[in-house]
Formats: C-alpha cells, sequence, structure tokens
C-alpha cells in the first residue's frame, strides 16, 4: 500500500501528502542539499540523476537532470521563491522533456507529526490541459519510488 497520497483540487492544483519517519529537519535538508537529492530524486528504478545543481536560498536556481542510461533523459530547471527552514520551500519549475513545460509553482511544507514528518506538496500549474499532461506522465509512481527511497535513510 502506497504511503502517498496524491490529490487534485479544482482544474489546476496537485497535492501530495506523505509521513516521513524522520524530524521536519532531516526531511527538509534532503530537498534542499545538492548531495543528498541524487540519492533519492531519481523516480523509478534504473533512472539516475547524474546532474543536481540547487543554490538553497530565495533567488537561487536548480537544475536537475534524469538518465535511464539508454538514451532517454529530460531535465527541470526553476528558482526558489521562498526558504523557511525547516517549514517550508517555495519555488518554480519547468520540466524539459525536450521542450520546456509551463511554470509549475510548488510549496512544499513539513509538518513535525508525532515522531515524524508530514511533507504536503502543492502544486499549482497554469491550466487543466498542463496538469492533466503532467498526471499522464505517471508522475505519481515516480514519486512513490523516491520517497520511498528517501526514506530508507531513516530506516
Amino acid at each position: 500500500m502506497s504511503k502517498l497520497s496524491l490529490t487534485t483540487e479544482g482544474d489546476t492544483v496537485v497535492v501530495v501528502r506523505r509521513r516521513f519517519a524522520a524530524p521536519p529537519e532531516d526531511v527538509f535538508r534532503a530537498h534542499v542539499d545538492p548531495e543528498l537529492i541524487p540519492l533519492w530524486m531519481t523516480g523509478p528504478d534504473g533512472w539516475t540523476m547524474p546532474v543536481c545543481q540547487i543554490d538553497a536560498r530565495p533567488g537561487g536556481r536548480m537544475r536537475y537532470e534524469w538518465t535511464d542510461g539508454q538514451g532517454n533523459g529530460f531535465y527541470l530547471t526553476g528558482e526558489l521563491v521562498e526558504l523557511d527552514p525547516p517549514r517550508r520551500i517555495v519555488h518554480v519549475e519547468r520540466m524539459h522533456l525536450p521542450d520546456p513545460t509551463p511554470d509549475n509553482r510548488v510549496e512544499t511544507t513539513f509538518t513535525a507529526d508525532g515522531d515524524g514528518t508530514l511533507m504536503v506538496m502543492r502544486m499549482t500549474l497554469p491550466d487543466a490541459a498542463t496538469r492533466a499532461a503532467m498526471l499522464a506522465t505517471g508522475m505519481e509512481h515516480g514519486m512513490e519510488d523516491s520517497y520511498a527511497r528517501l526514506e530508507q535513510r531513516w530506516a
């Protein structure tokens, strides 16, 4: 059974929720540390992140590149808008598949929940068609695999 919950709101919002057995400081750091991100944010098995650049400050840029090692890949670029360690990250991202997608505004919160952390990621897309296209990529499966990999760090 998946520990990840993905729901939609209105025509443009996707909300992802997941609980981790680690404190907010650790889960927050895993989302902004360029040494940690490639260890878990690789999506389905067989993919890697050979490039992970993030300047974790407001106005800082980010670039992540993924490959399956067989000539397939894509990348993400974006900017960090707000950081409130260890509670909140707001950034704007676009996927390059190879053409860039419209901007996706992402707000991620990390809230203490008993002996762990509840992470809520709220993605706001520009329109219903963009959201539908994003969901059609199978992103939920890749997120499940990535977050399961991250949680293994604290198992």
